[in-house]
């Protein structure tokens, strides 16, 4: 095996939503950067950004019931308005890309799709009362419906509605401007233009074995690529955007910042119903409640999806268990990730989390059958002929100590863990992860090029007008980039 050493001035570690975004905004913000981009898989966007592996919501805080929680009986609105705010910046920075150039066709990512949010029971009626009042006061979620009126229910959701024969009552909130994103097509469509600038080389098949720092300060990537042979790429700045696998390699740093860190990885399940018919007769993605113990990344939902040019309906995920920290991964990955210093902040929150570690074993056991009837509290008239089961992705879900949780605490979200120096970078956790893309990449960018960003201010505005401001303070500004980026996205109908 030969060992061939190159340098250049950054390192993207996986081909997913995360690195391509990086990478498109640092070819725009500083196009003499050379920018090397390792993936372990043959194409981009094939784990956790492939478009089976995710919701492709869309998070926009519209239907996502855990988003808004209630405490003392006030639905608390702060985390909802965050999300929809970083999403705004996603679609300012898509818009621009479409405008640019970069995008040619946003159909082939994204089509507008209501999102309602969907609740069984008279206590869960009257939150989603309290939800719909608390949100209708905040301009970001204009356009939201309530209804618990039967006929219009069945207008919105009426695979949902037909066949019902419970007395259960039955409420729904519905916003016609949401989105389905199909992160996958978007991922290939950003690395494939980012590959056609100067400066850009993609590695597939490329399986980072080792990342350390020099004592010049330059970061060592050692890569094994597919012929078998092992490279050594020297890098001023490495991002570690490898979905699940980023945990393993930013402990290979050896940065005071990867100490005491874990994660648990979770794998998930959906129903997919192909019968064309079926899936004719729903329009939009449909979010209920959570089973009590579940995480927040299990919340079901009926959703319309738009995957390789046709329309299906994914209905879950089903959480599931394996050690795996990707679908491609090792059954090895999770013992692997247990290290002298991280072994007590993993055992905390084994001992705090024996919820989840039931609800895990209760959606292991459940079969086909099992599954299917937990569809039809959604569809009551669904057979069990026209679903599939599908695996969808593998999260890993970050355990740290934190002054707030103590020991041991899980994390759900998404997390950017940065050596002090802004060097080297890695994302961590999940949902909403890939909707809130550029914003997580823009604090990437503030914690590790600082100055940098002084200078890139100008260009950051054009393209994301609102960059530096908050639309919850600007309802005009709001209304303004919303037309101007659903004009440019294709979303007005």
């Amino acid at each position: 095996m030969s060992n061939k050493q190159t340098s250049t001035d950054v390192i993207l570690v996986g081909a997913g939503i995360m690195s391509a975004t990086l990478g498109t905004f640092l070819k725009e913000l500083a196009p003499e950067w050379n920018i090397k981009v390792f993936e372990k898989l043959d194409k981009p966007g094939l784990e956790s950004s492939n478009e089976w592996n995710n919701a492709g919501t869309g998070h926009s805080a519209l239907c996502e019931l855990n988003y808004t929680p209630e405490k003392n009986g006030v639905v608390e609105t702060t985390k909802a308005v965050n999300v929809n705010e970083q999403f705004q910046l996603s679609r300012q920075f898509w818009a621009y890309l479409v405008e640019t150039g970069a995008i040619k066709d946003p159909s082939e990512f994204i089509m507008p799709i209501p999102h309602l949010s969907m609740v069984q029971g008279k206590d869960n009626v009257e939150f989603l009362k309290k939800r719909f009042a608390a949100l209708s006061d905040i301009h970001l979620f204009d356009g939201m419906e309530f209804s618990e009126d039967e006929e219009t229910l069945k207008k919105w959701i009426p695979l949902i509605m037909n066949g019902r024969k419970d007395s259960n009552p039955i409420a729904a909130t519905r916003i016609a401007s949401g989105t389905d994103v199909n992160f996958g097509s978007l991922t290939r469509i950003l690395m494939d233009s980012l590959e056609k600038k100067d400066g850009v080389e993609s590695t597939y098949n490329a399986d980072v074995q080792n990342v350390k720092q020099n004592a010049d300060g330059l970061w060592e990537v050692k890569v094994k690529t597919e012929d078998g042979k092992i490279i050594t790429q020297t890098a001023k700045f490495v991002f570690l955007g490898a979905g699940g696998g980023s945990l393993h390699l930013l402990q290979k740093t050896g940065i005071p910042e990867s100490k005491h860190i874990g994660g648990f990885p979770v794998s998930g399940l959906w129903l997919v119903c192909n019968n064309q018919e079926v899936a004719n007769k729903h329009h939009g993605k449909v979010y209920s409640t959570a089973e009590v113990g579940a995480p927040p990344m299990s919340v079901p939902h009926l959703d319309t999806r738009y995957i390789d040019g046709k329309k299906s309906l994914l209905f879950g995920p089903f959480a599931g268990f394996s050690p795996k920290f990707l679908k491609t991964g090792s059954n090895m990955d999770l013992i692997t990730s247990i290290k002298p210093n991280n072994l007590f902040t993993m055992l905390a929150c084994g001992a705090k989390e024996m919820g989840l570690t039931k609800y895990l074993i209760q959606q292991l056991m459940l079969n086909k059958k099992q599954r299917i009837e937990e569809l039809r509290k959604f569809v009551p008239e669904a057979k069990d002929e026209e679903w599939e089961i599908v695996v969808a992705g593998q999260r890993v879900q970050v355990i740290k100590d934190t002054e707030k949780g103590g020991k041991g605490t899980l994390q759900f979200g998404t997390e950017v863990i940065t050596g002090a120096n802004g060097s080297v970078a890695a994302l961590l956790g999940a949902s909403p992860g890939a909707s809130t893309a550029v914003q997580v990449m823009l604090n990437v960018m503030a914690q590790c090029f600082p100055e940098e960003m002084k200078s890139w201010e100008p260009k950051i505005k054009e393209m994301i007008p609102s960059y530096g401001q908050k639309l919850i303070d600007n309802e005009e500004l709001f209304h303004e980039l919303f037309a101007a980026t659903a004009k440019s996205l294709k979303l007005e109908d």
